[in-house]
């Protein structure tokens, strides 16, 4: 299956105008109202998050990029090959994406994941009310999330055999010690450079999702980030640090999702003709202390699934 990048994220919320806040105020993103819901856009697309009013807050669906009429064709005839259950999408929910078409289906661990054929935009000027220069996105979809696989093997297989994803690398998190139990992460790469557009976490979260990821072009992005943070009394999910795996220099903050969102800049693009997957035992070359926002257990998850 001829996956390009992450397309867009689809969040469910019991205030809206939450998002709206946090989004324009802290994050940069520029935030507008749609039928069905509220798109916000990072570039030139009409959205790139999509906000949908919720009984829960909560992830809801990833956005997988089609690039061809033909290309999404032949991913629904992956679906049926493989025996997956997949609905098309409505004329509402295509809409609302800015998709010319879309089927959406679930993992094996209950994720929703979305097939989107092409976009639709204006492409007026993306400007953020916060003044962020530019979110990279080009060619490289908006960033990366990381999703709960409680059923690993089956959702590990599931990405590889069926969605045609590959392993960039992944890390064995052991809560009670080395002799203790497994949980697993793995991180995912599908067509394009970005060292990974999905990670695999190995247990449950309760709002869907670990945390999302976008970057910007400067650190000095990063910073102006951490002050509006700091200034709208946004929660620290973790300090500044650099990552091992894929280089990016970041901080996490807290989401009107439950979940985090990783702020950073500075990511590597991958040749993958000339990747060899590796075992990641550190999580950060530097920094990303997640002490600042869990309690101990909720931390350790944090660390290990970033």
């Amino acid at each position: 299956m001829d996956i390009a990048a992450l397309a867009y994220s689809v969040i469910g919320s019991t205030s809206p105008a939450q998002w709206v806040r946090f989004a324009e105020d802290v994050a940069g993103f520029s935030a507008h109202q749609m039928p069905g819901g509220i798109a916000l856009r990072m570039d030139e697309r009409a959205g790139r998050l999509f906000v949908i009013n919720d009984t829960q807050d909560r992830y809801f669906a990833s956005g997988w990029e089609i690039r061809t009429a033909a290309e999404f064709a032949a991913a629904q005839d992956a679906l049926r090959s493989h025996g997956v259950t997949f609905h098309n999408g409505t004329d509402e929910e295509c809409a609302l994406r800015h998709v010319l078409d879309m089927v959406w289906f679930l993992d094996p661990s209950g994720n929703r994941h979305e097939l989107a054929y092409g976009y639709r935009s204006d492409f007026d000027r993306f400007i953020s009310p916060a003044g962020v220069s530019r979110f990279v996105t080009d060619g490289l979809g908006y960033g990366h999330m990381v999703l709960p696989a409680p059923n690993f093997d089956q959702t590990r297989a599931f990405m590889t055999d069926v969605l045609g994803f590959g392993l960039a690398d992944f890390m064995v998190h052991r809560p009670m010690g080395a002799d203790g139990p497994e949980q697993r992460i793995d991180f995912m790469h599908c067509g394009n450079g970005r060292h990974h557009s999905l990670a695999l976490f190995e247990g449950e979260v309760p709002s869907g999702c670990v945390h999302l990821m976008v970057e910007v072009e400067t650190l000095d992005e990063v910073g102006r980030a951490y002050d509006r943070m700091r200034a709208s009394g946004t929660r620290l999910m973790a300090t500044l640090g650099k990552h091992t795996n894929d280089h990016m220099t970041s901080f996490y903050m807290a989401t009107p999702g439950g979940f985090a969102l990783e702020y950073g800049f500075g990511g590597r693009t991958i040749d993958w003709d000339r990747h060899t997957a590796f075992e990641s035992t550190s999580v950060s070359l530097w920094g990303h202390d997640f002490s600042v926002g869990f309690g101990a257990d909720e931390q350790q998850q944090m660390a290990d699934a970033a």
